[in-house]
């Protein structure tokens, strides 16, 4: 079993008088039933799964919701979005019912929630596991905070590195918890130990068919599965690409606007990552079209039926929606881009703090040089704020140091705690 920073989240979100009703979403298989039962022991749970129970929920008035079920946990509740008026009408009618709400899709977030529980709910997401949640093996554990984390709160120092990753006293625990994330990603339920390779192989083949016949199912009532399959495969086979939504539309045989919103789906059911480009300076030509990641790696693997070491651009994917996933759990203030100019100068990620940025180029090679550098050189010269640090991420164990402001190190020593 392995912690999950949420779960503090959780608790601390719920002792306020702001907590009442706690809204947490997320893909399908992040842990949200586990994590809820183990925030709220003493709460009812309640599985909305059930189409016959659900109607038996619905008949419920507010006073007989508060008699029954004064603090409830209601999982999948996105099946039966009325039910979210009841919520409402106790929370307004009653001070002392709390209630926790479980969907796997935003369209729960995007439509019911905030129509109706606007200014009266919690909302939080539950992504697959961070590499330091992975290296945590029960509740009890403490999940520490990554290089990264430190780096953006100012608590890591850069000279404090040391000069090669071999050295850290937690190398073989690191590399063996990053090692499986590039594998098999990062749901719970592939890190038991008892589980053989084929067996992960197998569950994510699963899951990939599961989100095919329900979540998308439900999500857009499609007759025909096939041209999103089709987008599927494509999107896997661009991650870390940009987006043109003319190209895809000729290769899924569909139009475009049937794309965006066939791409809105991946993006709201946790599948994918749109990174913005960045284009605030309008004195520089920018590229402005979206990036995309996929949000986990063993997804990734899964889709392209793929097995051994990642690519280059999947590898990318894979280190920009760790550090997605390591600010939104640690709710830090922060927006990422990627920046590309019209003459083909990209770098990786671009992370803005309200006092600067931090770039970051993220390489699969294990021997970094200066010319991994180089579109990081005179970066300054296009930003409009401080350009306060640059990184390489890569698979080189040495710590190096191009120039005065970038450093090279080995992504699992920036990633893991």
């Amino acid at each position: 079993m392995k912690n999950r920073q949420e779960i503090k989240n959780i608790k601390e979100r719920a002792a306020s008088t702001l907590g009442r009703i706690i809204v947490l979403t997320g893909a399908r298989q992040t842990g949200k039933t586990t994590v809820a039962k183990q925030c709220f022991p003493a709460y009812s749970y309640i599985s909305l799964d059930d189409p016959v129970q659900r109607g038996d929920y619905l008949s419920l008035n507010a006073r007989q919701w508060q008699e029954l079920f004064p603090n409830a946990i209601l999982d999948e509740v996105q099946k039966t979005p009325a039910l979210i008026e009841s919520v409402k009408s106790v929370y307004d009618y009653f001070a002392e019912p709390r209630y926790l709400l479980l969907g796997s899709s935003q369209f729960l977030l995007l439509e019911k929630v905030r129509e109706s529980l606007a200014g009266r709910c919690v909302i939080l997401e539950m992504y697959p596991l961070t590499l330091p949640e992975m290296q945590t093996s029960s509740f009890e554990e403490t999940v520490n905070q990554s290089f990264f984390v430190k780096y953006m709160q100012n608590k890591a120092e850069l000279n404090n590195l040391l000069p090669t990753f071999s050295l850290d006293k937690r190398f073989a625990q690191k590399r063996r918890v990053f090692d499986f994330a590039l594998q098999f990603g990062g749901y719970p339920a592939l890190t038991n130990e008892i589980l053989s390779d084929d067996e992960r192989r197998e569950w994510l083949r699963n899951y990939v068919i599961t989100f095919l016949e329900r979540d998308i199912r439900d999500l857009a009532a499609f007759r025909d599965l096939e041209p999103f399959v089709k987008l599927q495969h494509y999107l896997a086979n661009i991650t870390a690409g940009m987006v043109n939504f003319s190209s895809i539309a000729k290769e899924t045989g569909v139009s475009v606007p049937t794309v965006q919103r066939y791409v809105r789906y991946m993006e709201l059911s946790y599948q994918v990552l749109l990174l913005p480009a960045w284009f605030a300076n309008p004195l520089k030509k920018l590229v402005k079209s979206p990036k995309v990641h996929f949000m986990d790696t063993g997804v990734l693997r899964s889709v392209l039926q793929k097995q051994g070491k990642l690519s280059g651009d999947e590898f990318e994917s894979f280190v920009v929606a760790e550090i997605y996933k390591q600010i939104k759990n640690s709710h830090l203030p922060l927006k990422c881009y990627y920046l590309r100019t019209l003459d083909g100068r990209e770098v990786d990620l671009i992370i803005e703090a309200e006092d600067g940025f931090t770039a970051i180029e993220v390489k699969v090679t294990e021997n970094t040089d200066k010319s991994d550098a180089k579109n990081l050189l005179d970066l300054q010269e296009i930003l409009n704020k401080p350009l306060k640090h640059s990184f390489i991420l890569s698979n080189d164990n040495k710590t190096k140091f191009f120039g005065e402001n970038i450093t090279a190190m080995h992504a699992a020593a920036f990633l893991c705690s």
